[in-house]
This record gives structure tokens, C-alpha cells and sequence, in this order.
């Protein structure tokens, strides 16, 4: 147990740290509920939350002044406490937005002690000590948000299990009904949500393309993935074959020509 919190807390840690890699969308629930699973001894569990939390948390972004719920405890915590109770999906989707939700307040309280680094920064700066101002990037940046999410996740997956079984023994069956209604409407949402963002005259065509082959001629999805995959290199001459393509048109061109 010791060494499973620990192993949690260092997920969610990664997930803090993914800024520093240059966001590489690491923290998200799909990336980090998979990891989770394979600490757990429980891959298929971890991958299906993994899906269900980011199609949930997939309009949280930070817009303006909104600083929306903190989807990598959230997802984390949410995906570990359902493998460890042996909960379903639907259990981890109760879970996950108010764990998200006391996290972000509970950032919000330790952004107090920011503007405290922030003149230590300015210091630097005014001394030409560009070292000291890298160093106190990495600190605010990342290494208290991972120092902060490992306490949070390994500490509460240990000390919390009991505690959240019994949570979950309080909510009605109903209402965990009605979440795995809403799993299973959330796929659609976040496709249409993607759609709006994506499908435009030029895209329609293809969309259109992977459905029909989807739907009428039996090929996976990894096959419509490749086939997608050669249509891109192909359109966007990826390969850079479209400047030698041409240069040999027009030798045989000439050549015809002399001919």
C-alpha cells in the first residue's frame, strides 16, 4: 500500500511537471489514469476512466481569468480510488470533479506565498543574475506543483480509501445511475465539442470518407487511422517528393518535346 501511494504520488507529480517538457499534455486524465492502472495491477480499468475523465474535463481550460478544476489530482485520485474499491467507471466519474474542484482551492491558497518569489525575481533580475531568475521559474513553474501534487495523491490514496468507500456507500444508486447515463453521453459531447473546433469545408470530405469506410466496409479504426496518416503525407507532401516530382515531369517534358 506504503509503496503504491508513493508510486501515485510520483504520476501526479509527472503530471506538474509536464509544463517544464514543454506541455506535452502529459497531465491529462488520459495519459496519467493509464499509469495508474499499471501501478494498480489493473490496465483496462485505468484506460477506460482515463477516457471517461478527459472527455469530462475536455472544456476545462484556463480562458481569461477562469482557472478551471485541476483535471491531473482529479483524474488521478478518481482512477486510483475506483481500481482500489473495485468501483465501476461511473464511480470514478462522481469522484473526480470534486476532488478537481477542493484541489484548485486548495492552489488558489498556496498561490499566497507567489509574490513573496516573484520580488526574490525581480532582485535577480536587477543583478543581472540570470541563474537565480531560472531557478525561481523552475520553483513556481513546476517543483512546488509537483512537491504539492505528490503530498496531495500519495497522502490521500493512502489515508483515503476507507474514507471514500464509505462516500460512495452514502450516494443513492440513482445518482450513480444517472453518472453512467452521463458517461455515456459524454463521448458525443466531446466529439461535437472537437467537431465545432475542426470540421471545416476542407476536413468535411474526409470526415464523410471515415465513416463510410467505418461503417460499410468493416476496417478497423487503426486501419482508417493509417489510411489518414498516408492521405496527410501524401496532401502535405510531407516527404518533400513534390519539388523532384516536378523537376522530373518537366525532363520528360522537354525530352517529348524534342522528340
Amino acid at each position: 500500500m506504503v509503496v503504491q501511494s508513493i508510486l501515485i504520488g510520483l504520476i501526479a507529480a509527472f503530471g506538474a511537471f509536464d509544463c517544464q517538457l514543454g506541455t506535452l499534455y502529459a497531465f491529462r486524465p488520459i495519459v496519467l489514469c493509464p499509469l495508474v492502472g499499471l501501478v494498480l495491477g489493473d490496465l483496462q480499468t485505468g484506460l477506460a476512466v482515463g477516457a471517461s475523465l478527459e472527455l469530462l474535463f475536455m472544456g476545462s481550460i484556463s480562458i481569461g481569468a477562469y482557472v478551471p478544476p485541476n483535471e491531473t489530482v482529479g483524474g488521478v485520485l478518481a482512477c486510483a480510488f475506483a481500481i482500489s474499491l473495485g468501483e465501476s467507471t461511473e464511480a470514478a466519474i462522481a469522484l473526480a470533479m470534486p476532488i478537481a474542484v477542493l484541489t484548485l482551492s486548495l492552489k488558489n491558497i498556496m498561490r499566497v506565498i507567489d509574490p513573496f518569489f516573484v520580488d526574490m525575481a525581480d532582485k535577480f533580475a536587477a543583478q543581472g543574475n540570470v541563474k537565480g531568475i531560472y531557478a525561481i521559474h523552475f520553483l513556481l513553474g513546476n517543483a512546488l506543483g509537483c512537491v504539492l501534487y505528490f503530498i496531495l495523491c500519495s497522502t490521500a490514496f493512502y489515508l483515503g480509501v476507507d474514507a471514500v468507500k464509505g462516500l460512495l456507500d452514502m450516494i443513492p444508486q440513482f445518482a450513480i445511475d444517472g453518472f453512467g447515463i452521463a458517461a455515456n453521453i459524454l463521448p458525443a459531447m466531446g466529439f461535437a465539442m472537437l467537431g465545432r473546433l475542426v470540421l471545416t469545408k476542407q476536413v468535411m470530405p474526409y470526415f464523410f470518407l471515415g465513416f463510410l469506410i467505418t461503417s460499410y466496409a468493416g476496417i478497423p479504426v487503426l486501419g482508417v487511422a493509417i489510411l489518414a496518416i498516408i492521405i496527410a503525407i501524401e496532401k502535405f507532401d510531407l516527404l518533400k517528393m513534390g519539388g523532384a516530382a516536378e523537376s522530373a515531369l518537366a525532363a520528360e517534358g522537354d525530352d517529348d518535346d524534342d522528340f
